[in-house]
């Protein structure tokens, strides 16, 4: 039979790790401190504080059971290796790589998980894609990245909730605005902030040229409550009321009540025509509105303090940070961290890991 020790013991050495980056003596202390908090009969007088508490305690339980199963998955390996070496089994073997694989897989997702220890990062996020220049082909890249954001958050089982969107004049959309909710999506979703470039022969150009549109990526963390955190002057907002269209799902009616904010002294706008009615929309494009404001302010902080310590403020946003080339060849490349990827339509088609992935080991590594 075959000699797995060593995999057992870089497993256990990865074990101790993540006990280690995930605090297990802690989360098991907090567990206990959360279970009291959950069974206190007034806890729910604060609806706001009894939601917080149950998010709280599910991502706690989440985490230790996490490192519990992967523990589990270990002594199983090891008790099949006994097994085998005192029944001189070799038939075994095969049972023993398929555990160690799907451990060594599961550890890989944590330790990535790990990288994710912002502030923010466990919160939902509010997205927005806009097309930019390149006329139908940008419009039409906007939809492309919409699909596949709406993908990837499908296979990583996050809910995708489509607040508003634009049309295109000819083909594709204008802009879209969306929240993503699931633990972690503001963490992973913060990698693709920035411009995206699409470089392929234009369906929409007769010569059959090749074309280069652009279209943006902008994500912030999303908070129910955040309208508490923000001051807004609401004599500083235009509010516009008009008829929602395109694919806003089943409550989209034909009344004026989708609603879309201008925020005049920075000039953000959100919109919202999924609601049910205008006021819904409004509400809810009033939280996109000071989450964005909140994610503003946060970025002036950070620029005062590069200026004060005299370091170069190198932000993402607004900026190209990826190419996805579909002639004369089949690349996509992130300009940021030099990965790159040959199989396109996979990563439009949401395979986004890896981008990700490489994006939160460079980012923690500067």
């Amino acid at each position: 039979m075959n000699d797995f020790s060593e995999e057992i013991l870089l497993l256990r050495q990865r074990l101790g790790e993540a006990e280690k980056y995930l605090k297990i003596d802690e989360l098991k202390d907090q567990k206990l401190f959360l279970e009291e908090e959950s069974a206190d009969p007034e806890l729910w007088n604060d609806q706001d504080k009894g939601r917080q508490v149950q998010t709280d305690l599910a991502r706690v339980v989440e985490d230790l059971e996490r490192y519990s199963n992967l523990e589990t998955r270990i002594e199983d390996a090891e008790t099949l290796i006994q097994m085998a070496v005192e029944e001189k089994d070799q038939s075994l073997d095969n049972e023993i790589e398929r555990l160690i694989s799907e451990t060594v897989i599961d550890f890989d997702a944590l330790e990535v998980q790990s990288l994710l220890s912002g502030e923010f990062d466990a919160e939902d996020a509010v997205c927005q894609i806009q097309s930019g220049a390149g006329g139908t082909d940008a419009q039409d890249w906007a939809e492309m990245l919409l699909r596949m954001y709406t993908r990837w958050a499908e296979n990583k089982g996050l809910k995708i909730e489509l607040d508003s969107v634009s049309p295109g004049t000819e083909a594709g959309i204008s802009s879209a605005e969306f929240i993503v909710r699931g633990r972690h999506s503001f963490g992973f979703l913060q990698s693709e902030r920035g411009v995206h470039r699409l470089v392929r022969i234009s369906p929409f150009n007769k010569e059959s040229k090749r074309h280069t549109a652009f279209a943006s990526f902008q994500v912030v963390p999303f908070f129910e409550k955040v309208t508490e955190q923000v001051d807004i002057d609401e004599t500083e907002l235009r509010i516009d009321t008009y008829r929602s269209s395109g694919a806003g799902g089943q409550h989209v009616n034909v009344t004026d009540s989708a609603v879309r904010i201008t925020h005049i002294p920075t000039g953000i706008v959100t919109s919202c025509q999924n609601e049910r009615s205008q006021h819904q929309n409004r509400d809810r494009a009033m939280q996109m509105l000071a989450a964005k404001l909140l994610d503003l302010e946060r970025q002036r902080r950070d620029e005062q303090i590069a200026e004060i310590s005299g370091e170069q403020s190198n932000v993402d946003f607004g900026s190209q940070i990826r190419s996805y080339v579909l002639q004369p060849y089949q690349m996509v490349k992130d300009l940021r961290t030099d990965f790159e990827i040959g199989d396109v339509a996979r990563v439009l088609d949401g395979d986004l890991d890896d981008f990700i992935e490489a994006y939160l080991r460079w980012n923690r590594a500067r």
